[in-house]
């Protein structure tokens, strides 16, 4: 029982981490966490018009 409460507190804690980081790349230079993985294009409303992975521009 205490190896899964750890493995909870591990599995909870890595993804708030991974956002805190997130918000903190966000601060420093202004990209949001779209566009720290790649993924900017697909929310940028010009940039996804011009690529295959939207059927529609905005």
């Amino acid at each position: 029982m205490d190896q899964l409460k750890r493995v909870e507190f591990f599995n909870g804690g890595a993804p708030m981490l991974g956002l805190l980081i997130g918000v903190i790349v966000l601060g420093l230079t202004g990209f949001g966490n779209a566009h720290q993985i790649g993924l900017g294009g697909l929310v940028d409303g010009y940039n996804a018009c011009r690529t295959q992975y939207l059927p529609f521009c905005f």
